[in-house]
């Protein structure tokens, strides 16, 4: 079964249903393009997209501020290749329906000259007013903006609301972060290693025009898509090019990322530049409250972006705001259920979008205020539902570690040990959730689940006598010994069914060194245990001296079946996506159970 929205009663009007009512009604043409300059001088590059061309109507703008090059210049004869392929979508979505479309290359990539001096820059925030500024001026725009897109794009959506300009009234943020740092790049406090690497690779390519490069990422890989589409005014191509050359300057992201060991560390040479001026939680005073925002993300989105989506949504003060939730994964290329009967999702993710933006920018009645604010689909039971809050569910199914490899449903009274050496050759493959953030296909999604985790130390319920729902965060609390003086712990949920096969649900990680936990402070709140992942606050593991490491795996949504057995199982390495912790010391954990430092893990039920 597909994520289909029109089975049950999640919403009074599916989005499939809203969206078929709003067909395709003006012709899409080709854009114009100019610079705009910035308060510095730096000249960004942008496209406008008019429905029918015609710029004699004031209409809402749908603003896209990409740093994937929002048009490429086609090789003579390639009239059917897509020269925007970050953005196409967008661009038929809304101009189709009567919204102007504004695609911006950041500063410092594709047509825009200038420098990238960090990831997700503060230079780029204030860009970003100038723009607004450059729209509501022009006399095709109606005076409300609205923004969107996936990941980067989506963190721009916030930075752009929070310059406080007047003409922002609806955002929609789509699998982005709210906290770089912890969302995308250091989960669980441990670097993801080829993100930073593959990433590198991406922007050499496509901000340096380096094709050779480009053709190992398949988005941009068609050999027809030449280097960054010239400007209108450009004709011989010369200022694209002498922007490119100023790309050369660009930061690289490995050498960057690995500045920020710890969440409040800062740059050498910038003591007030850390992760939080990339990142949007920083600036949730600067939104103001009377912002729309729609925040929507998938159960397989990399490393943390629900995380993100959540904690924006609890977050903000803002009263019109919406998150929904999908079996999929990064931006939604594929749903990610074992379940599916497609690869391609079913639901009209951008259509749901395009709803929130007739209700607050069009002015139309879409019935979404009507809708409850959360949308999440449940995995195996393979159904959408609606919540007023999250999480949406209050009770909890404790489970503890047992003596043979048990997970018991009462505590056990006897304290009881079992140990495991962490194998630093051991990963989970690469069809997994870390792929797509990094621009790899990723389609089976663990497909060889059931092998991978016969590897680790496990602890397996009894067979179910019901089926079994859980929503929300999934947490551990493992008292945990270390031979070494730092470990990293993986934590993965598992469903084993009644044949035997084992189910990927969702999984969690920590560095052991940042254990201690700390009150979720007012720009960042969670329903989760949370961490300030700060320099100050990590301290080693003394060494075979027990330890509570407590922390959340990763959100889900998903139905344990009646006649199938819940795993939790452990490892103390993920050597296809995580550095090595601690460097060729691989520890002996050891597990403790029962008594007074009973391992567990709680389930969000009902």
């Amino acid at each position: 079964m597909p994520d289909r929205d029109d089975l049950g009663s999640a919403w009074k009007v599916p989005p499939s249903r809203y969206f078929a009512s709003r067909p395709a009604e003006h012709a899409i043409g080709k854009p114009f393009s100019l610079y705009v300059a910035m308060a510095d001088g730096c000249r960004i590059a942008l496209d406008v997209h008019l429905p029918d061309g015609d710029a004699s109507r004031r209409r809402p703008t749908v603003l896209i501020l990409t740093p994937y090059v929002r048009r490429f210049e086609l090789a003579e004869g390639a009239n059917d290749v897509e020269a925007s392929p970050n953005s196409y979508r967008y661009r038929d979505m809304f101009t189709a329906r009567g919204y102007a479309v504004v695609v911006v290359d950041a500063r410092g990539t594709g047509a825009s000259f200038g420098t990238r001096d960090s990831f997700r820059s503060p230079r780029e925030r204030d860009d970003y007013r100038a723009i607004a500024d450059w729209i509501v001026a022009q006399p095709w725009s109606d005076g409300a903006i609205g923004a969107t897109g996936i990941s980067y794009l989506g963190a721009a959506c916030d930075f752009l609301a929070s310059t406080g300009h007047k003409a922002v009234k609806a955002i929609a943020p789509l699998f982005a972060v709210w906290d770089t740092w912890s969302d995308n790049y250091y989960p669980g406090g441990m670097l993801i290693k080829r993100l930073a690497l593959v990433y590198d690779e991406l922007m050499l390519a496509l901000d340096h025009d380096r094709r050779d490069l480009r053709s190992q990422f398949s988005y941009f890989s068609n050999p027809a898509l030449k280097g960054p589409q010239p400007v209108d005014a450009d004709t011989d191509g010369s200022l694209a090019r002498a922007a490119v050359r100023e790309h050369l300057a660009n930061f690289r992201m490995p050498d960057f990322m690995t500045e920020f060991k710890f969440r409040d560390d800062s740059l050498p040479y910038d003591p007030a530049f850390t992760p939080a001026a990339f990142s949007p939680y920083n600036y949730l005073d600067q939104i103001p409250e009377d912002v729309a925002v729609y925040a929507i993300s998938g159960w397989m989105d990399g490393a943390g972006y629900a995380n993100g989506t959540l904690s924006r949504y609890l977050t903000l003060p803002n009263a019109e705001r919406r998150v929904m939730l999908g079996p999929w994964d990064h931006g939604a290329r594929v749903n990610s259920s074992p379940w599916r009967s497609r690869v391609e999702p079913e639901l009209p993710v951008l259509g749901e979008v395009l709803r929130f933006f007739d209700q607050h920018l069009a002015g139309r009645d879409t019935g979404l205020k009507d809708e409850a604010p959360i949308h999440y689909f449940t995995v195996h039971a393979e159904e959408w539902r609606a919540a007023t809050a999250w999480p949406p569910v209050s009770g909890t199914a404790r489970l503890y570690t047992a003596p043979d490899g048990q997970l018991a449903t009462a505590q056990p009274d006897t304290p009881s040990a079992v140990t495991y050496q962490a194998n630093f050759a051991a990963g989970t493959g690469f069809q997994t959730r870390y792929e797509r953030i990094a621009g790899i296909d990723a389609t089976a999604y663990y497909a060889d689940w059931s092998k991978r985790q016969d590897q680790l130390l496990s602890f397996t319920g009894p067979a179910l006598e019901r089926d079994l729902e859980i929503a929300g965060h999934p947490v551990v609390s493992l008292w945990l010994a270390s031979s070494e003086l730092d470990a990293a712990v993986f934590v993965y949920l598992t469903e084993i069914e009644a044949d035997g096969t084992a189910r990927y649900v969702t999984e969690g990680l920590l560095r052991a060194i940042h254990r201690a936990e700390a009150p979720a402070p007012r720009n960042y709140r969670t329903t989760w245990p949370w961490r300030s992942f700060s320099r100050a606050a990590a301290k080693p593991m003394p060494v075979g001296q027990p330890q509570l490491l407590r922390f959340a795996l990763l959100p889900t949504a998903w139905r344990f079946a009646k006649g199938s057995r819940i795993r939790v199982s452990i490892a103390g390495a993920d050597a296809d996506h995580f550095v090595q912790t601690p460097h060729g010391r691989p520890p002996l954990l050891t597990v403790l159970s029962g008594g007074e430092k009973a391992s567990a893990i709680e389930l969000p039920t009902a």
